[in-house]
């Protein structure tokens, strides 16, 4: 009877430890805010339905070309998705959470200035500033992004 009892309290904490570690990696689901350059634009960060985590554009500061045409992602370089507003791509796609090194890592990030993809990694500094850490072979850029309520 006590070996029982041992097993079920030992299982009821890894179900704990297992609904801790989730609630610590669905912080990163929200609105952010942040500028690049003269761009300034606004992401949201849900939960896919494969338990990663997808990043992508809800708002730019100015959606349209100098021809007052809705700018489109031309840099892409998967061209199917060329034709996506610059309001709606999709920045991080399989982000997942590392509770090791308490960050979300394992995806990569797309630059649609640049048209390129690079691996990603997120933590928070603070409550509200999510750290973007963008690098290939060593070489990074870190963006913040600020998170808002809407």
């Amino acid at each position: 009877m006590k070996r029982l009892i041992a097993i079920a309290a030992a299982l009821l904490a890894a179900c704990f430890s297992l609904a801790a570690q989730n609630d610590k990696a669905d912080n990163i689901i929200g609105k952010y805010s942040s500028v690049q350059g003269a761009d300034a634009y606004k992401v949201k960060v849900f939960k896919a339905s494969d338990g990663s985590y997808t990043a992508q554009l809800y708002w730019v500061s100015n959606p349209y070309d100098k021809n007052g045409n809705r700018e489109l992602d031309p840099k892409n370089p998967d061209k199917s998705l060329r034709g996506v507003p610059c309001d709606q791509v999709v920045l991080i796609k399989g982000l997942r959470y590392n509770a090791e090194k308490q960050r979300w890592d394992g995806a990569k990030i797309y630059d649609p200035q640049r048209g390129i993809r690079v691996s990603v990694d997120c933590r928070f500094e603070g409550a509200k500033a999510l750290k973007v850490h963008g690098n290939v072979l060593g070489i990074g850029e870190t963006i913040t992004w600020n998170r808002i309520a809407e």
